[in-house]
């Protein structure tokens, strides 16, 4: 979920001369969930690069003890124009939306979820018995303009193809690399990958000279296109390139994500959980939305009829009352992310 501020300063994000060699995005630390937040690390969107590919989004988080605690838990909020990508390392998380959709994520499964022209969804750690530790990445895809409208729709894979290499092993989520082709279904030519390397591996991966790449460090010394990437930091490399490679130190395995794709060449507008082309595209949503949504004084739920409105309705989620946050009415003005 991005910024919650009614009068946000507009920024314009340009991606600038493509660098020549790896260029290190570092995270900034973000509260998710609003009153029961957890910590998670983002390295996309920001000034120097808003997208790697349609890669508009990028969200790492853990290990966190979720034994104590509620765990993840984001109450239902909308989205416009974007596919959100569910990828654990460990734990579990329970996805619900307004189609109806109802999946338990689990790591080496993906859940995809494509908003088109609206949906709404919640995100939780499931009640009762679960893994002691949630660990994993969210991402966003933006959606093409010839996509914007259509309908929302979810998918869930739990059989995803793998290759093993003498140095690791790498598993395809969404796109393709190479012969490795997820079943998941796209709007751009693009990869999302975990490659995971054992105690000095070494992997070659060929791959599209068209894509632009990134790469993710959850855990271990990683050296990636000759240049160390530390953790929790992204790697970025132009497009020109037919082969990248992926080296882990001596000492520990590694484990990290391969994005990458076609650069994205529309501009695109985003403000909270929206991807637009547009001002008027997000203030359009914004209101639509704030029409769907109440505040009972105990917190904010869907209004009656929110169920046949733009963003539908998300049954079950009962982590307390609030629903979404519901913002003053004032003029917005969105944060500008073009390409």
């Amino acid at each position: 979920m991005s910024n919650l501020e009614s009068r946000p300063a507009e920024q314009v994000c340009a991606a600038g001369d493509a660098p020549a060699g790896v260029q290190l995005l570092t995270a900034r630390d973000v509260p998710l969930g609003g009153p029961r937040a957890m910590a998670v690390r983002r390295t996309i969107p920001q000034k120097v690069r808003s997208l790697v590919g349609a890669w508009c989004f990028c969200d790492h988080y853990g290990p966190d003890d979720v034994t104590a605690s509620a765990g993840m838990q984001v109450p239902p909020h909308p989205h416009t124009g974007l596919q959100t990508v569910s990828w654990l390392f460990a734990g579990e998380i329970l996805h619900r939306d307004s189609v109806g959709s109802l999946e338990t994520v689990r790591p080496g499964e993906l859940n995809l979820m494509t908003a088109g022209v609206g949906i709404s969804h919640s995100e939780e750690s499931p009640a009762g018995v679960r893994p002691p530790t949630l660990h994993g990445v969210q991402l966003w895809t933006a959606l093409p303009g010839d996509a914007l409208g259509v309908e929302p729709h979810f998918e869930h894979h739990a059989d995803l193809p793998v290759a093993e290499h003498a140095g690791g092993r790498v598993q395809v989520f969404l796109g393709a690399l190479g012969a490795l082709v997820s079943p998941a279904r796209t709007y751009t030519p693009l990869v999302g990958a975990q490659v995971d390397l054992v105690p000095g591996g070494r992997v070659e991966l060929d791959v599209d000279p068209a894509f632009e790449h990134a790469l993710l460090i959850d855990a271990g010394d990683v050296t990636f296109a000759g240049v160390v990437v530390p953790p929790d930091q992204l790697g970025y490399v132009a497009p020109g390139r037919d082969r990248l490679v992926i080296e882990a130190g001596p000492d520990a395995p590694a484990r990290t994500v391969l994005l990458g794709g076609v650069p994205f060449e529309e501009d695109i507008v985003m403000w909270w959980n929206f991807v637009g082309r547009s001002h008027d595209d997000v203030a359009r949503a914004r209101a639509d939305w704030m029409a769907q949504v109440a505040d009972d004084g105990a917190g904010t739920r869907y209004a009656d009829g929110a169920a046949g409105r733009r963003f539908g309705e998300v049954h079950g989620y009962a982590e307390g009352p609030l629903r979404a946050p519901v913002l003053p009415d004032v003029r917005l003005r969105p944060r500008t992310r073009p390409r």
